[in-house]
């Protein structure tokens, strides 16, 4: 079931932005999100947070400037998506620009699995490193840093995944979510942190006078890196991220992007300079992520630290044809996972937990997500992984924090996971393939327990009725530009609608005429291939639909039902 609620919007806070200055259709969905002064859209560099309230920054800084002066080898030992990509490149492209000597590392995550692990540090040692510096991982890395630390190795650990009962022994730690830290923003991603990082390396070479003689490096340079991250790992979009990507996207319409973004731009059949958050999100991120689902993440970590436009240009098409073969793969299994669930109503149970022997340990995040959005229920998919083990990748709900989900069954059954970790919304961990069904029902027991069963029905949240006014190329192009994401949702709307035609496309998209009063509307709904009746209640969202040359706008419906 599926209802579709408006959300409050003050009147009052709405006129204050529309005297401020802001446009009223603008002013009216920023008050429906707590923004109520015209500082809250303040996305200059000078309101970040400072990256001194950032705990361990400082001694990060210092170690890693000792060791640019020492021409140590550093290491960057990178996670496998789009947010571990980024942070690496942001650190590559950063220390580089610092003069010091530093190499990568991305653990093929089929045979290394994540994280900072023992095995790691021993492939590690080929490198012959003197600093290990993980980025979007190594939280949990408890033993790898221990065998880092017997090699004689120092290790800095930046991450902003949620720690574990013990901390690794690491020389330095980074992380806004680690006790003790009073960074006011706890959703800086991966990116953020290594970022922050980088800016505190700079201000302490700066203060030792090592750009006396020298140009001091443009950090700025880096912000389209930071902002693709940001968006593509899905966290919170507070008003510290928003600045990151608000900064970021203002670079890539300047033009002053990596030869590695805009390859990945072309490869989506997209333009730099009208990128959009939907653009991150969904056309330059899921191209990153492949190569670290299907093959090697090294493959998009050279697409981002790469100078050489031709060579971008390259591995931007290879990822793109991972992608789509990435798309195929999760097709054939999403099938598959379907047909299973037509025997079971998902209003018996408050979770869904599949596996099928068949399926791709690259795939199962977004087959998870996949069926979470179709059932609304917390979902977690299965593969396999190592001999006798199964690798699980699971998506929430609001209403759930799926990581503490995962503690509790754990606590309740100690030896039934054998490791976990993750955030509010999306979760990994690794089980033994015998203990799948003992797993199913603790898993839904917990869920049981936790979650309000209101939270079970899907709501889609609007901004109310739209004005035909606004429903125009120029109402698309505004809401566009700006800046949305988690926690901060780009706009959704709700009106009803007259059906003048309907046709399906491939097969799997419902395309629509639709008319308001004396005015009609080109309208889709995605992977949705069941008829509509002639007058319906429609949530939707403008969108820029360009074909041969002509922009158009169109209605991209996210939910209908019969008015």
């Amino acid at each position: 079931m599926t209802r579709i609620l408006a959300r409050t919007m003050p009147a009052g806070t709405t006129q204050r932005l529309v005297d401020a200055g802001i446009s009223p259709l603008l002013a009216r969905i920023y008050a429906a999100r707590g923004i109520s002064a015209r500082s809250d859209l303040d996305y200059g560099l000078k309101a970040l947070i400072p990256p001194q309230q950032l705990r361990g920054v400082r001694e990060a800084a210092q170690l890693l400037a000792d060791a640019v002066e020492a021409g140590a080898r550093m290491v960057i030992v990178a996670d496998y998506d789009c947010d571990g990509a980024t942070a690496c490149a942001v650190g590559v492209r950063a220390l580089r620009a610092f003069g010091a000597d530093v190499h990568y590392l991305v653990p093929n995550r089929f045979e290394y699995g994540y994280g900072l692990t023992p095995a790691i540090v021993e492939l590690a040692t080929g490198i012959q490193p003197e600093v290990l510096i993980t980025v979007d991982n190594g939280i949990a890395s408890v033993e790898g840093v221990a065998a880092a630390r017997e090699c004689g190795i120092a290790t800095v650990i930046t991450d902003h995944h949620l720690p574990g009962d013990e901390l690794p022994e690491a020389d330095v730690i980074v992380n806004p979510n680690q006790p003790g830290c009073d960074f006011p923003s706890k959703a800086l991603a991966g990116v953020g942190v290594m970022f922050y990082t980088m800016l505190a390396l700079r201000a302490e070479m700066r203060s030792r006078g090592a750009f006396e003689n020298a140009p001091e490096p443009n950090l700025g340079e880096l912000l389209d890196l930071v902002a693709l991250g940001t968006v593509a790992d899905v966290v919170q979009l507070d008003h510290n991220n928003r600045i990151l990507v608000s900064q970021g996207l203002q670079r890539m319409r300047a033009g002053r992007v990596q030869p590695g973004i805009r390859a990945l731009f072309a490869a989506a059949g997209r333009e730099a300079e009208r990128a959009t958050t939907f653009d991150l999100g969904f056309a330059l991120g899921p191209r990153l992520n492949a190569a670290g689902r299907l093959a090697d993440m090294s493959l998009g970590i050279e697409c981002l630290i790469t100078d050489d436009m031709g060579r971008a240009l390259n591995i931007a098409q290879e990822l793109d044809r991972l992608n789509r073969e990435r798309r195929a793969i999760e097709a054939d299994m999403q099938e598959g996972a379907l047909l299973r669930l037509e025997a079971v109503d998902p209003g018996e149970s408050v979770s869904i937990s599949l596996f099928e022997p068949d399926w791709h340990q690259g795939v199962i995040g977004i087959l998870a997500g996949r069926i979470r959005e179709r059932f609304h229920r917390p979902t977690i998919a299965f593969a396999r992984g190592n001999a006798g083990e199964l690798k699980g990748s699971g998506r929430s709900i609001p209403g759930l924090h799926l990581r503490d989900a995962l503690d509790l069954v754990s606590k309740q059954q100690p030896d039934l996971i054998l490791k976990f970790g993750g955030h509010a919304m999306a979760a990994g961990l690794t089980i033994h393939e015998a203990d799948f069904e003992r797993f199913r029902r603790a898993f839904e027991l917990v869920v049981a327990a936790l979650v309000d069963p209101a939270a079970l029905t899907r709501t889609i949240e609007t901004d109310g009725a739209l004005e035909s006014a606004y429903m125009s190329l120029e109402g698309a192009r505004l809401l566009e530009r700006e800046v949305w994401g988690q926690g901060f949702p780009g706009p959704v709307f709700d009106d009803i609608f007259e059906v003048e035609s309907q046709r399906l496309l491939k097969d799997r998209h419902l395309k629509l005429r639709l008319r308001k009063g004396q005015d009609v509307f080109d309208a889709i709904q995605f992977n949705f291939a069941e008829s509509a009746p002639g007058r319906i209640h429609a949530a939707y969202r403008l969108a820029v639909n360009e074909y041969n040359g002509q922009s158009k706008v169109q209605l991209m419906l996210d939910h209908f039902e019969a008015a």
